[in-house]
């Protein structure tokens, strides 16, 4: 009994020493393996370190639905997103005149060629260049600009454009899904992807300020600026802008911010109808009232703008409406108080300048309008007939 087990143990050592040496370089095993496990394929590679066995999968695992949604997102909008090129001349002491170029992203809106982009993109330049997704390049023209909003509207003559498709802005979530397409440092055809991290006004590269504003952490770097903001299902709600540096560093910091689609809307549709900007204006300087201030000062109201000053020949001033005559300080900052404080417009409650921005964003300059203000106690209902803001030094 013992000499079988000893005869045994000696036939398993064999076995394995003569399976090792001799069948494993000849393929056998693999081959066994192979038809053991038919999904699996058995690669022997030789190396200085020896021989040894690479497995690898006969088919392509599947997409999930997530990973799905994400490669139809950017199939059906990577031939509407296009590399922008511009050149201007800068003089050097030295050398004379010297040509720059800069690179940003847009997108198409027409099969006429009409294209978006931010004014930043293209700005002081002398040439306009437009690469399609197909690598086909074409001159652009520069149809309008509106740098307060810091967009463009380019044109190029090219054929079988393929136009984005457009959403509304108005009710986005914070925590939707977004998606990013563009040319980050020309790195042409890039997609990310993150979510809304806050709707918020924030000022833009020119100066002025950007209502209602689409922070995300989608990554968005130089070079994306221009190019669209989607949501999951590829529709454009935003046009990327800028981003949040860390210490002067141009790059992804997971804060940049999109222009919203329906700011963009309202300054197209000025350029179709009047060949330029109308962007209609109330033309006052506001504060942003708190249950907290409000109670401090002694309001009728605990929220609101109140208006601390009337612009000279603004749509407020022409109206009737009251700037502050009594100046107070907020910290270090001077206020004036005393003045008419809005709540609402058109019968929709004033809380901040996103809601002035949201009612300017539906009408156009010569519009007229319902303004409900306290005027001390009173609760008064004036009619204000928006006035052009390009018309006026300081607007709002």
């Amino acid at each position: 009994m013992k000499s079988r087990r000893v005869l045994l143990v000696l036939l398993f050592v064999f076995g394995f020493y003569y399976l090792t040496t001799h069948m494993w370089h000849t393929g056998s095993v693999s081959a066994l393996v192979g038809r053991i496990a038919p999904n699996l394929a058995s690669t022997t590679a030789n190396a200085p370190l020896g021989a040894f066995e690479l497995t690898e999968a006969h088919a392509q695992p599947a997409y999930d639905t997530e990973e799905q949604n994400n490669i139809a997102v950017y199939k059906r909008v990577l031939p509407s997103v296009v590399n922008i090129t511009s050149t201007a001349v800068a003089f050097d002491f030295f050398y004379g005149a010297v040509p720059q170029q800069g690179q940003g992203s847009g997108f198409v809106l027409d099969k006429q060629g009409l294209i978006l982009t931010n004014n930043h993109v293209i700005e002081n330049a002398q040439r306009v260049e437009v690469q399609l997704w197909d690598k086909h390049k074409y001159k652009a023209q520069i149809v309008n600009v509106d740098k307060a909003h810091d967009l463009a509207l380019l044109k190029i003559n090219a054929p079988n454009l393929v136009p984005v498709e457009l959403a509304s802005s108005s009710g986005l979530q914070v925590g939707q899904k977004v998606f990013a397409i563009g040319n980050p440092f020309g790195l042409s055809g890039t997609m990310t992807r993150g979510i809304i991290s806050a709707i918020r006004s924030v000022r833009g590269p020119a100066g002025g300020g950007i209502e209602d504003a689409i922070q995300t952490d989608a990554a968005i770097n130089p070079g994306n600026s221009g190019g669209p903001l989607m949501n999951s299902r590829g529709q454009v709600i935003g046009i990327n802008t800028m981003i949040a540096s860390n210490n002067g560093v141009d790059q992804s910091a997971g804060i940049g911010f999109a222009i919203p689609m329906n700011t963009a809307r309202a300054v197209l549709d000025d350029i179709a109808k009047y060949g330029h900007v109308r962007r209609p204006t109330l033309a006052f300087l506001p504060l942003e009232i708190g249950p907290d201030l409000a109670d401090q000062i002694g309001l009728p109201s605990d929220y609101g703008l109140l208006v601390q000053r009337v612009y000279p020949g603004g749509a407020a001033e022409i109206a009737g409406l009251k700037g502050g005559t009594q100046k107070a300080y907020l910290g270090n900052t001077p206020v004036m108080l005393g003045g008419d404080l809005i709540v609402a417009i058109n019968g929709t409650e004033v809380t901040s300048m996103q809601d002035v921005s949201s009612v300017m964003n539906s009408h156009k300059a010569g519009d007229t309008v319902t303004v409900t203000v306290f005027r001390a106690k009173k609760r008064m209902e004036i009619k204000v007939t928006l006035t052009d803001a390009k018309d006026q030094q300081t607007t709002v």
